[in-house]
């Protein structure tokens, strides 16, 4: 897909560009997150498999400190607080802990989401694995990369080829109709990976590791800075339909658009396609 081009972002009031920040608030919140890794959390449900840690919460806060003292003049879109609107074309997009559970399981793999969205329109975008030391970066019209060097999506051809990332989400009939759709598939694809982070997902697609992620059913903040970095990366993110995604599409896949469209032809008319 080609890179869009982009206005540039204004930059924070110290004079920092938006990207600088966002790294630096996906830091500081990785450093409390690895330090309370395998400790004690408090844990609460938000639904039958949707929880929060206290942790989510200092995590957040460190973030939203950061990038409000920097740039007061945005409009905030973060998972575990209410939405501040303050009239600016621009919203930061945070996911303090994307894969919570898997966190809170002792599992190391989960990261951080801080991105920044003009409308729909995603223009920066930083995924920072705490654990692995790995931050995925993307500017729109200026391409991604993964601790500085250029990312790119895979460049593997047919469906039979490919090593599938998916995760099943909070809603339990979509989740069924994507284990049926895998079902269907196999064998026609190497083997599939369930990973508990759909930032992590999306961003390893964009590197290439996973040839090719979907999701039914996303947040904003799940999706935000994948999304870029998967079209920065050479691919594209489309939903269930063909559609090109944007912030506010609950549904991804997300390869090079070639594997995209492979994907669409063997899955048609299949139920998961159709919600």
């Amino acid at each position: 897909m080609d890179r869009k081009e982009a206005e540039p972002i204004p930059l924070s009031q110290f004079g920092r560009p938006a990207l600088e920040v966002s790294i630096d608030a996906a830091k500081r919140a990785g450093e409390i997150i690895k330090e309370r890794f395998l400790t004690d959390k408090e844990v609460r449900f938000k639904g039958r498999a949707d929880i929060v840690t206290d942790v989510d919460l200092a995590a957040e806060r460190v973030i939203l400190d950061l990038v409000q003292s920097e740039f007061p003049q945005f409009s905030i879109l973060s998972e575990e607080s209410s939405p501040i609107e303050t009239g600016s074309p621009y919203t930061w997009v945070i996911d303090p802990i994307d894969g919570t559970r898997n966190f809170a399981e002792g599992i190391p793999h989960f990261c951080v989401v801080v991105a920044l969205a003009r409308g729909s329109d995603v223009v920066m975008g930083v995924t920072y694995d705490p654990i692995k030391e790995e931050t995925f970066t993307a500017l729109q019209g200026e391409g991604a990369w993964h601790n500085g060097e250029p990312l790119s999506v895979s460049d593997r051809q047919e469906i039979p080829q490919c090593v599938l990332g998916f995760d099943l989400g909070y809603y339990d009939d979509k989740a069924a109709t994507a284990l049926d759709m895998i079902r269907s598939l196999w064998p026609g694809f190497q083997t599939m990976r369930l990973l508990g982070s759909s930032a992590l997902g999306m961003a390893y697609a964009a590197a290439g590791r996973l040839d090719l992620y979907f999701h039914h059913s996303l947040s904003p903040w799940d999706s935000a800075s994948g999304l870029l970095l998967a079209r920065e990366a050479g691919g594209n993110v489309v939903d269930r339909q063909g559609q090109d995604a944007n912030l506010f599409t609950p549904s991804v896949i997300v390869s090079s658009q070639t594997l995209i469209d492979r994907f669409l032809e063997a899955t048609e008319g299949l139920a998961w396609r159709d919600g």
